[in-house]
C-alpha cells in the first residue's frame, strides 16, 4: 500500500485592507505554483471583493467559499485554479473608496486578522499570513493600534511580542517601531532593549533551530556614542539591557556603530541584530532584499508571517503591485510551520465553524 501523503500546512491568508493592494498581490500570488507546493491556501476576506479582483486580473480562476470542510473535501477546494475563501461578513459590505483612508475599508482589514487569529487560536489553520493594512484606516474604524504587531499582541494576549524581518542573510529584531524619530531616544529603555535581546533570541533558537544565537545590538548615537561624545544612550541603556542578556544565557554584544555592524552580519559574524528604530533596520534590510523581506512576529502562541509593503494607495486597483514579498511571506510561513505544530499533539487541520 502506498503511503499517504502528509497534508501541507493549511494558512489563513487575510485580505488586508481592500482599497489598497492586498486583494491584488493575493489573486497573483495564488496562481503562483510555488505557493501551492507548500501550503493550502485559505484567504481570509470579503467574496465580493476578490471576485471583483478576480474578474480583472484571472477571470479563469473560480473563487470556492468555505465555511466548514472535511480532509476528504479539502482535496477538492484546495487545488490550483481556485481561490479558497472564508468571508467573515455575515452580511453585503458597504462601498468603500478605492486608494484612500476609509473606516469601512479599515473595519474589514481588521475583521479579517481577527477572524484568521481565532482560527490559528482553535488549531485550525497552522498560521497566518496578512497582506498590508492602512494605520489611518484602521484608526478611523476606532482601532488604535499602531500596526498589525500590537495588534496580534494583544488578540493573542501574548505576554510579549516583537517584529523580527528577515531579507536575504539578516534577521533583525525591533526595539521601538513606529515611532517619530523625534521620540525614539525618550522611548528607548533598558526593559524594552532587554525585550527585543530576549525575542531575538527565542526567535531565532525556536524557528531557526540555532541552537545558540548571536546576537549584536546596534548603538543609536554615531559611532556608538565615541564613549559618550555624540550621547550617552549606549552607556546608560543599551550596554547594561546586552549585560543583563548575558547573565540570563544570551549570547548578546554591543553596542555596535550601525554604520559597520550591518556589513559585519552580512559577513556572517552575526545570527541576528536588534535595531533600535524603524529605519536603523528597515533600510539595510531592504536595501539587500527589497519585495523579498519577510516580517515574522516572534512572542506569539501563533505563526504570523507578512509582506514587507504596505497598502500602495497609489498603485491600487490599477494591476501594477507585485506579489513577491506575500509569496515569500507564504513560503515562509510553510517552512515555520512544522515547529508550531509540533509538540502541540495531532491536529486535523481542518477549518472549524466559528
Amino acid at each position: 500500500m502506498a503511503a499517504v501523503k502528509p497534508l501541507k500546512p493549511l494558512l489563513a491568508i487575510t485580505m488586508g485592507d481592500p482599497a489598497g493592494i492586498g486583494p491584488e498581490i493575493i489573486v497573483k500570488a495564488l496562481q503562483q505554483p510555488r505557493v501551492w507546493r507548500v501550503c493550502r491556501p485559505l484567504v481570509v476576506g470579503s467574496v465580493a471583493v476578490f471576485a471583483r479582483t478576480a474578474s480583472r486580473l484571472a477571470p479563469s480562476l473560480t473563487i470556492a467559499q468555505v465555511s466548514d470542510h472535511d480532509s476528504g473535501e479539502s482535496h477538492q477546494v484546495f487545488r490550483r485554479g481556485r481561490l479558497p475563501l472564508f468571508d467573515p461578513f455575515p452580511d453585503s459590505i458597504r462601498p468603500f473608496p478605492m486608494g484612500r483612508a476609509s473606516a469601512v475599508a479599515g473595519h474589514m482589514a481588521v475583521t479579517c486578522i481577527q477572524s484568521a487569529v481565532r482560527l490559528a487560536q482553535a488549531g485550525c489553520v497552522a498560521g497566518i499570513v496578512t497582506a498590508p493594512i492602512n494605520k489611518e484606516a484602521m484608526h478611523l474604524a476606532g482601532h488604535e493600534y499602531p500596526g498589525h504587531t500590537e495588534m496580534l499582541g494583544d488578540l493573542t494576549k501574548a505576554r510579549e511580542s516583537g517584529m523580527l524581518i528577515i531579507g536575504g542573510p539578516l534577521k533583525i529584531v525591533f526595539t521601538t517601531t513606529h515611532l517619530p524619530l523625534r521620540e525614539v531616544a525618550q522611548a528607548l529603555t533598558v526593559p524594552k532593549i532587554l525585550k527585543a535581546i530576549r525575542l531575538a533570541h527565542g526567535g531565532l533558537k525556536q524557528l531557526f533551530g540555532i541552537r545558540k544565537p548571536r546576537i549584536a545590538v546596534a548603538g543609536f548615537n554615531p559611532h556608538a556614542g565615541e564613549n559618550g561624545l555624540f550621547g550617552d544612550e549606549e552607556a546608560r541603556l543599551i550596554l547594561p539591557a546586552v549585560k543583563r542578556a548575558k547573565a540570563q544565557g544570551i549570547a548578546c554584544t554591543g553596542p555596535f556603530p550601525a554604520d559597520t555592524m550591518f556589513a559585519k552580519a552580512l559577513a556572517g559574524a552575526f545570527d541576528g541584530i536588534v535595531a533600535l528604530y524603524h529605519d536603523q533596520g528597515l533600510i539595510p534590510l531592504k536595501t539587500v532584499a527589497f519585495g523579498h523581506c519577510v516580517n515574522i512576529t516572534v512572542g506569539l502562541p501563533i505563526l504570523r508571517t507578512s509582506v514587507d509593503h504596505g497598502t500602495a494607495f497609489d498603485i491600487a486597483g490599477k494591476g501594477k503591485a507585485d506579489p513577491d514579498s506575500l509569496v515569500e511571506a507564504i513560503v515562509m510561513a510553510a517552512r515555520l510551520a512544522p515547529t508550531f505544530l509540533s509538540g502541540k499533539g495531532k491536529s486535523k487541520m481542518v477549518l472549524c465553524k466559528e
